[in-house]
């Protein structure tokens, strides 16, 4: 399937060497490391979903030097996701006249397992905004897109429910892009295909 803008999903998982087994195990493709956040005290590994579209897997990294920023307790889970338009800064003031405050653009970098420092620009929102399904907004620059070399499953299907959908819409619409939306408790929920099968979430 097919997302407007889709950059890539992230899944937080509190036990991220675990989730990467599994993934691994039920589709038949093992995801990439991807590297080090040192700030956050997180790492992640990475698949492509085909384009310039990826899945994050984001969890603590157990040889970091602090606590992970983030709270990974729970069951794995999709939080969020992001978005790559043309003009990150032109989008984000469209977007905070409109009324969708997606923070401020900041610069954020990683170290990957060979040792390169792979940064990009992102918007910051002060929280995500409609429990994560509204996304933030990425800009790689001149950095290689994260899905250079990955290998690649399908996004069979992509599905949110809100209990303020009618908002999530108009806010996805501000963006130029969209999910599949209908009411409910806040989730954001998606099934993945590899060759051996199929991973959900």
């Amino acid at each position: 399937m097919s997302v407007p803008l889709l950059d890539h999903l992230v899944l937080a998982t509190a036990d991220l060497f675990r989730t990467v087994r599994r993934f691994a195990d039920a589709t038949g493709i093992d995801p990439v490391e991807g590297g080090r956040h040192a700030r956050w005290g997180t790492r992640n590994f990475l698949v492509g979903l085909g384009g310039t579209a990826y899945l994050e897997l984001l969890g603590p990294d157990p040889e970091a030097e602090r606590a992970p920023v983030f709270d990974f307790e729970g069951p794995e889970r999709l939080i969020t996701w992001a978005i790559h338009p043309a003009d990150i800064d032109g989008v984000l003031v469209t977007a905070r006249e409109a009324g969708v405050d997606l923070g401020q653009i900041g610069a954020l970098s990683r170290e990957t397992p060979d040792g390169e420092l792979l940064s990009w620009r992102v918007s910051t929102p002060p929280d995500y905004l409609y429990d994560g399904l509204v996304p933030f907004l990425i800009d790689w620059g001149s950095m290689p897109h994260p899905t250079t070399n990955l290998p690649t499953v399908e996004l069979v299907s992509l599905h949110a429910t809100h209990p303020q959908v009618d908002e999530v819409r108009e806010a996805l619409a501000v963006l130029s892009t969209s999910l599949d939306l209908s009411t409910g408790p806040a989730a954001l929920t998606a099934t993945f295909r590899g060759p051996r099968g199929s991973y959900a979430v």
